[in-house]
């Protein structure tokens, strides 16, 4: 099975406003793009953003649209090594980077509520700049992560739920706090893929158990499969991620398949 090594210099972006904590506010869908979120504060922010153009971009075509939330302790430019290894045809990537962590540590991500609005901020801030970069289908964007960034890619989907296409996490529970299921009715609607390790220790299995009952007791639904790995990203976590992905693009089901195994990542 094909391990990645540690998911390292991000493109910086310059946003004019910033949204608090107190602003309820969601992010509002425009026919052929999508608007950052209203401004609440005068001070300037940066954010670091990465995009990916798939192999033969064709501008006349609307794409499915990835979104990729990186792990604690890594980078926007992360993006760069997942996206081939889910598909370099199907989709346009985009990712941003969480709050740095210091010299040599990487960037991460707050759970807080000033946390999630700032993720929030600089969700609209990619999502901006990839549908202006690209031809983008406004009904087939997902959000997508692995541990942390997993967790927080759910989360912004289940904020606004009729926004996102799905949401994906590797090796992420599902979020806690900050009444993630606020919005529960169009929730229930939201597709969902979680990638678990069998072996971890972040994201024990008696978590995931715990989360299954949640689901049934909310009338949720989830794609849910489990590697026998610990904490850590494999190769056919990705290509199921691009079966499952295509499955919600086209409306056909998929026939499982092992990952390809490129001489470059074996």
């Amino acid at each position: 099975m094909n391990r990645l090594t540690s998911l390292l210099s991000p493109v910086p972006f310059t946003s004019k406003r910033k949204q608090t904590a107190n602003s309820q506010q969601k992010l509002v869908a425009l026919p052929r793009a999508i608007s950052r979120l209203p401004q609440a504060g005068a001070a300037n922010t940066q954010t670091e953003i990465q995009t990916f153009t798939p192999l033969h971009y064709e501008p006349n075509y609307s794409y499915p649209l990835l979104v990729w939330l990186h792990d604690d302790g890594g980078e926007a430019r992360d993006l760069q090594r997942v996206m081939p290894l889910i598909s370099v045809r199907n989709y346009v990537g985009v990712s941003i980077a969480g709050e740095s962590l210091g010299a040599r540590r990487g960037s991460g991500w707050s759970q807080s509520a000033e946390g999630i609005v700032a993720a929030e901020n600089k969700l609209a801030d990619a999502l901006e700049l990839a549908t202006n970069k690209f031809r983008i289908h406004a009904d087939r964007i997902f959000l997508a992560g692995n541990g942390v960034g997993g967790t927080l890619a759910t989360r912004l989907a289940l904020r606004n739920p009729e926004r996102f296409a799905g949401a994906l996490s590797i090796g992420g529970a599902f979020p806690s706090g900050q009444s993630p299921l606020s919005m529960l009715a169009a929730a229930r609607r939201l597709p969902l893929f979680i990638a678990h390790c069998r072996d971890s220790e972040r994201y024990p299995i008696e978590r995931l158990c715990e989360e299954l009952k949640l689901f049934h007791t909310a009338g949720m639904s989830a794609a849910i499969r489990q590697y026998p790995c610990g904490d850590e990203v494999t190769t056919q976590m990705l290509h199921d991620m691009d079966v499952w992905l295509m499955e919600r693009v086209t409306g056909c089901v998929c026939e499982p398949t092992p990952a390809p195994i490129g001489e470059d990542w074996n």
